[in-house]
């Protein structure tokens, strides 16, 4: 079993001894998700430590996008809930990329591809994806290169 899904289980079972309502329920969701990924697909599998951060990753990004519907509709204390769970998950997730480091990544992965003008994105997204795999979202990343090859 990964040391990731190995501390999932011990934080949940030391956080229904304390209690912890958002805590218990956040990591059962979580390894809910993993159990899931783990059997679909043709076979089941045991999910590396880098698939199950991914499946982390998406489950804290619908946190992120559930919130903000939920403030966007005036329901306060769902978003909250919502923002809370959000936290818990990003205690199991690598540290982010600020965006200096995400700048400095950019500007080497387009130094790399030798990449000029916005066509040739997708020459400096191969490149730089897998080193910007789970500390910072996809999104985040595209617009980052998007306004690199702009200039």
């Amino acid at each position: 079993m990964s040391a990731l899904k190995d501390k999932l289980k011990a934080d949940l079972t030391a956080s229904m001894k304390s209690r912890d309502e958002v805590r218990t329920r956040t990591i059962r969701m979580a390894l809910a998700a993993v159990n899931v990924e783990e059997v679909s697909g043709k076979a089941a599998r045991e999910l590396s430590d880098e698939e199950i951060v991914k499946v982390l990753t998406k489950e804290a990004k619908k946190r992120r996008e559930a919130a903000e519907a939920f403030s966007g509709a005036g329901r306060t204390e769902q978003a909250q809930a919502e923002v809370d769970e959000q936290a818990v998950l990003e205690e199991y997730l690598p540290a982010q990329l600020s965006d200096e480091e995400l700048a400095a990544l950019v500007e080497e992965a387009v130094t790399e591809s030798g990449a000029s003008g916005p066509q040739a994105m997708g020459q400096v997204m191969k490149v730089l994806t897998p080193k910007v795999a789970g500390r910072a979202e996809g999104g985040r990343v595209a617009q980052a290169v998007r306004s690199r090859l702009a200039r």
